[in-house]
């Protein structure tokens, strides 16, 4: 017998655990997930002349700009895309609070391998999470979950591309930030991400879908 798993709880979880995830990527310095590193490219530079700017809030403005270029993509906007929004918000304050005790972890390379494998494990736990609620995820997942609804296509694949095309979006940055013969965010641990990442996703959906029936607690579904 499953066991049952509230969906709005399935949004929570997932939101906290990417958080958590992203964090400890991001201190373990490796290369970041693909589709965070822009976010964190955008951060290292306006942080340059703008010390508040934190990368909790280069993630919300990024994501703003991926709902508006969703809605263009599906040719409509829709109510949920603003919550969206509001998860993003969310996501961004928790990855802030995150990093300040991640943040203390000794630099030793064995702390920055553990750091970096849990992370991408977690980080896709995360992703597997929010792909089992009705509530909008940040626009990240968001963005896969209408792809891949509106082509109507494997969720796994649909994840690699949208990876590898944050990748080249991320190295084009980095460029332009940093110049040709620095890399920031965007190491061997990015691309890595970017071909593991997808699978990992399909792995720990089945998973959960294999020991959790996931129903909805409150009758909120209509209005996302």
């Amino acid at each position: 017998m499953k066991k049952t798993f509230s969906s709005e709880l399935a949004w929570l979880a997932g939101t906290v655990i990417l958080a958590l995830g992203t964090a400890m990527m991001s201190k373990a310095d490796m290369g970041l997930s693909t589709v965070v590193a822009p976010a964190y490219l955008l951060f290292r530079k306006i942080s340059e002349s703008m010390p508040f700017f934190t990368f909790g809030m280069a993630e919300y403005t990024l994501q703003a700009v991926i709902l508006i270029g969703l809605s263009v993509f599906m040719g409509k906007f829709r109510k949920s895309y603003l919550f969206s929004f509001v998860s993003a918000v969310i996501y961004g304050t928790i990855l802030d609070l995150f990093l300040i005790p991640v943040s203390a972890l000794p630099d030793t390379l064995a702390v920055r391998l553990i750091l970096y494998f849990a992370g991408m494990a977690i980080c896709s736990l995360g992703v597997a999470f929010v792909f089992h609620t009705y509530i909008s995820p940040a626009a990240y997942e968001l963005c896969v979950s209408e792809i891949t609804r509106k082509l109507n296509a494997d969720i796994g694949k649909v994840k690699i591309i949208y990876d590898l095309v944050s990748c080249i979006i991320a190295i084009l940055m980095s460029f332009a930030f940093f110049g040709f013969m620095h890399f920031e965010g965007i190491k061997a641990g990015t691309i890595l991400c970017a071909l593991v990442n997808g699978p990992m996703i399909s792995f720990f959906s089945s998973k959960l879908e294999s020991i959790f029936e996931f129903r909805d607690t409150f009758p909120m579904r209509k209005y996302f």
